[in-house]
């Protein structure tokens, strides 16, 4: 298979890449399962349309979120930080601190007000 029509499958949505820091494509595993899958398809007449729907998530069964399960999760968590923090000396804690990024802050922040409201 060339790279050109990974790339024209990538584009029309029938993979999913990762991107490197230097923008490489990255296939997983079950990408490149799924381009097998994809030419076997093709091999049984199946147009790249057809295979796009099949390959769609189902409409009539959209997945729930438990909004409670969340909050329960969120607690907990928040409960854990806390406990590790209480056993950590000011300089321990500094250092745990700087490993978490400002989004990943924020990120917790904006889920705790929502999931709070």
């Amino acid at each position: 298979m060339t790279k050109r029509t990974i790339d024209y499958y990538t584009n029309l949505g029938l993979l999913s890449v990762k991107r490197s820091a230097s923008n490489y494509r990255y296939y997983d595993k079950a990408m490149i399962e799924r381009i097998h899958w994809i030419e076997e398809q093709k091999r049984q007449g199946k147009c790249l349309e057809e295979i796009h729907t099949m390959l769609a998530p189902s409409k009539e069964a959209p997945e729930v979120i438990d909004v409670q399960d969340i909050r329960l999760q969120m607690r907990k968590l928040e409960h854990d930080v806390t406990i590790l923090m209480e056993h950590l000396d000011d300089t321990e804690r500094q250092k745990l601190r700087k490993k978490v990024s400002p989004e990943s802050v924020a990120l917790m922040q904006s889920l705790l007000l929502i999931l709070n409201n």
